[in-house]
């Protein structure tokens, strides 16, 4: 009970801090709480009972695996605990997601207890994270002639795990929260001097913006009650800065509602909001939450008589105001009309069309992105284990096709690594598409968040269709304070054994390596035609099309081999003439914002993917380049080169992988010298 006992002094040490009880990852604790369960005249009993309900985290965990064990025996009257029925036991087992829960229903499903199993089969009707282990075997016993088997197909081929959903509110009343005038940095929400916090969703909550503001927004909630507060970005942009998951799970953590009664401090459903709406990587990491985002233009720029926008004394167009959304003001969100109204009068304010798309409507409705993922992949399957078509149920991936038009740089790339989609059709911007995923980073701020994002979906392991994927250790490096020192090795060990390529060797053997995480990726990068997503925002390659993810995207990235995302519009850039030999360039890089910004007024940059076209620098010049178009808002940025040049910097990166194989950092699965010989 040694594990037990350190629990309740960490519970004492927590409450001088403000905070509740630990969620629970580590199965030996959760052994220690079973032995008290099952003590009745424990005087622990009560309060372990409370935590093993309660405070134990799902998915992968070596808590879930036991965890689960234990309900099964008490579902096979093994076992019992009067607080704990075998209904309730099935209940407890929906909420956890995957992996030991999945296993142990499949072992009850396909067992000889007829009304076992078809309890078992009914919860796992609503599941959706299920892989290759677990669709094997309701595979073989479908071919087996398990009706119960066949039944669940069925059951999967119709999607009811998702029409079984209820339907996403009509209407929804919010009250506004003005976190700041001007763009707000994730770096507001999630402070970035707070990272070693992040994996603790308590403790790093009480980070976002200030003690202050999350006074001002609990007291909002307690004088608007059915209300839900919304974030908002006064005259600026929700979200800009560094790709953070954790910035969105701190505004749900406030703002947004318990995902399941039964796992702590993981929140869903974040509102948020900003005069120019919200930055694209903040927007998809909303969505894996299944939040909305709201593009308010209550703020608009002021015309004179001709028509041009009115300049004040600094050359910034005046802006002038449509209507409020101070604190405190009250709002409803139509759903089905997909408009924002006034609450008191019911004016119409802004459309919203853009925020409940098919697809979002259906992230809100599952509670997030990756249920659908899942979801559509498990209905794939299901359907073709039985011969049979899908169920209509999802809404079809919008396409975009123009009859002769040709495509920019990063609709080919998208085009060559799009999945599910028929060859002959040529997509253009604006077509929602799966695509497969090449090279995938995850940053060491955000990887202890990714690590359990990946257990709680109950991920093992690296998709088989990644061709190569590291996990940096550069942040931690430049502050290597005890935290670091305590949570960097848990995550290269996790990483590791997940498949990826780890900054920092589990074992120590070889040094660390702590290049910039965007530099790393962009030297394992060895075809411009890869996908890459890396978990920071300065994902920008000179190869390829790299886009800046949260951990969210990172996640499924990792898990699926997949990405899906809207192909987004092109800005090209074209250049003349030598660059003098006094500029670097950077010159260059500074000459460009200026020269668009004096052609256009407006950044035309924002959301766009930057076509670079200057053929003859190599890697990485061109990473100069395309580094910065982070700063200027852009969703990604290709550097078109020649056939020379693009030879010269393959080379480069092969030299450069290499050396990290010399090194001793290629995995198991020889992933580096997959690389080379590509």
């Amino acid at each position: 009970m040694e594990l037990y006992a350190a629990y309740l002094a960490e519970i004492k040490d927590r409450e001088t801090l403000g905070l509740k009880p630990k969620p629970i990852d580590d199965g030996g604790l959760v052994s220690d709480l079973i032995a008290h369960i099952t003590d009745k005249a424990s005087e622990h009993r009560a309060d372990a009972l409370n935590y093993f309900i309660y405070n134990t985290l799902p998915g992968t965990t070596s808590a879930a695996g036991v965890k689960a064990g234990f309900l099964k025996q008490i579902i096979l009257a093994e076992t019992e605990v009067a607080e704990i029925t075998p209904a309730f036991a099935f209940e407890l087992l929906s909420h956890m997601k995957g992996g030991p829960s999945v296993e142990v229903l499949l072992d009850l499903a396909l067992g000889g207890d007829q009304a076992v199993a078809k309890e078992a089969a009914e919860v796992l009707k609503t599941q959706t994270f299920l892989y290759e282990a677990d669709t094997s075997r309701l595979k073989a016993a479908h071919e087996a002639g398990n009706t119960i088997a066949t039944d669940i197909l069925h059951s999967y081929a119709r999607a009811e795990f998702f029409t079984s959903l209820p339907d996403v509110d009509e209407k929804i009343d919010v009250v506004t929260y003005v976190a700041a005038e001007g763009d707000i940095s994730t770096d507001l929400l999630s402070p970035g001097n707070q990272a070693h916090s992040r994996s603790d969703r308590e403790l790093h909550g009480k980070c976002m913006i200030s003690e202050r503001a999350q006074a001002e927004i609990q007291a909002l909630k307690l004088q608007h009650p059915g209300k839900q507060v919304m974030l908002v970005a006064e005259k600026g942009t929700m979200g800009v800065g560094s790709s953070r998951m954790s910035g969105v799970n701190n505004v749900a953590l406030w703002t947004g509602r318990q995902a399941s009664p039964y796992v702590p401090f993981v929140n869903i459903a974040p509102i948020v909001a900003g005069t120019n709406g919200i930055s694209p990587i903040f927007q998809t990491t909303v969505g894996v939450t299944g939040g909305i985002g709201v593009d308010l233009k209550n703020w608009v720029k002021k015309l004179d008589d001709a028509g041009n926008p009115i300049l004040n004394n600094d050359g910034n167009p005046v802006l002038e105001q449509k209507y409020s959304v101070e604190t405190g003001t009250t709002l409803t969100i139509d759903t089905r009309k997909k408009k924002l109204y006034a609450a008191e009068d019911g004016e119409e304010l802004v459309d919203m069309a853009a925020s409940f798309t098919p697809q979002k409507m259906e992230f809100i409705r599952a509670g997030g992105s990756y249920a659908i993922v899942f979801g559509k992949m498990l209905q794939s399957f299901a359907a073709e284990t039985l011969g049979v078509e899908p169920a209509p149920v999802f809404a079809p991936s919008k396409i975009v096709s123009h009859d002769g038009q040709g495509l920019t740089a990063v609709e080919k790339i998208f085009n060559a690594n799009a999945v599910g989609v028929d060859v002959g059709t040529p997509l253009h911007a604006g077509s929602d598409v799966r695509v497969k995923v090449n090279i995938v980073g995850s940053q060491d701020t955000t990887g202890l968040m990714t690590s359990q994002e990946l257990e709680a979906m109950a991920a093992t392991v690296i998709s088989p269709t990644v061709d190569g994927a590291y996990q940096s250790g550069c942040h931690t490096a430049s502050v290597w304070d005890f935290k670091a020192q305590e949570n960097t090795p848990k995550l290269m060990k996790f990483m590791h054994k997940f498949g990826l390529i780890t900054g920092r060797d589990p074992k120590d053997v070889y040094h660390p390596m702590t290049d910039v995480i965007h530099k790393v990726l962009n030297d394992i990068t060895v075809d411009d035609w890869s996908i890459i997503i890396g978990g920071d925002s300065h994902t920008r390659m000179s190869k390829g099309v790299a886009f800046g993810a949260d951990s969210g995207t990172v996640v499924l990235a990792l898990a699926t081999g997949e990405a899906t995302m809207p192909i987004p519009e092109s800005v090209k850039v074209t250049f003349t003439g030598q660059m003098a030999d006094h500029m670097d360039f950077r010159d260059v890089v500074h000459a460009t914002q200026a020269q668009m910004l004096a052609q256009f007024g407006d950044n035309v940059f924002q959301g766009r993917v930057i076509e670079v076209h200057i053929g003859t620098l190599l890697a990485d010049q061109a990473f100069t380049f395309t580094d910065w178009t982070a700063e200027m808002k852009a969703k990604a940025s290709v550097c078109i080169s020649d056939d020379k040049t693009l030879i010269g910097s393959l080379e480069i990166a092969r030299d450069r992988i290499q050396i990290m194989i010399d090194k001793g950092m290629d995995n198991d699965d020889r992933m580096l010298q997959g690389l080379i010989d590509r």
